[in-house]
């Protein structure tokens, strides 16, 4: 029996840049950075922008679909929220959750933050939520044995996906 290869080649730079400083200390963070720059939304797979919030693809998903939520301003924690932020935030939330289980039939999802770089935040100090879509036997024996998880669809493809009118 011959080994098989899983070529996951978008995965290199976050393994060579993840044990960098902190986005936000060295320049500016991602979300910021797009935030500044509406005109290249494609290539940064912003997916949607409120008036307060901004929604874009995780480029190291968890899993297909992988989305982030944040407010558009730079704040690391609820108290700085205002109650509008909050519910654009929520409506979000809902909007992408329905917009993907349309679009990619996710029959459950993992929605959550993660508060502090203690708790798992890769970007401490941008607020931001995480929607995993989930379907019934998603798990499968690459997360398992290695520690691998497969994404069956490129970002760019679920980028049109979900940009689609």
């Amino acid at each position: 029996m011959s080994q098989k290869q899983l070529w996951a080649p978008w995965r290199l730079n976050y393994i060579l840049n993840s044990k960098e400083e902190p986005a936000e200390e060295k320049d500016q963070c991602f979300i910021c950075r797009y935030r500044e720059e509406a005109e290249n939304d494609p290539e940064n797979y912003v997916v949607e922008r409120t008036e307060s919030t901004i929604t874009l693809l995780n480029r190291f998903p968890y899993n297909n679909g992988h989305l982030l939520i944040a407010p558009l301003a730079h704040k690391a924690d609820f108290s700085e929220l205002n109650e509008k932020e909050m519910l654009e935030i929520s409506l979000q939330l809902q909007k992408m959750t329905l917009k993907l289980k349309e679009v990619l039939s996710a029959q459950g999802f993992n929605i959550g933050l993660n508060l502090g770089q203690v708790a798992g935040a890769g970007l401490p100090g941008h607020l931001h939520w995480h929607i995993v879509p989930r379907w019934e036997g998603d798990t499968n024996f690459m997360s398992v044995i290695d520690d691998i998880t497969v994404i069956p669809q490129s970002l760019q493809a679920l980028y049109d996906l979900l940009t689609k009118e």
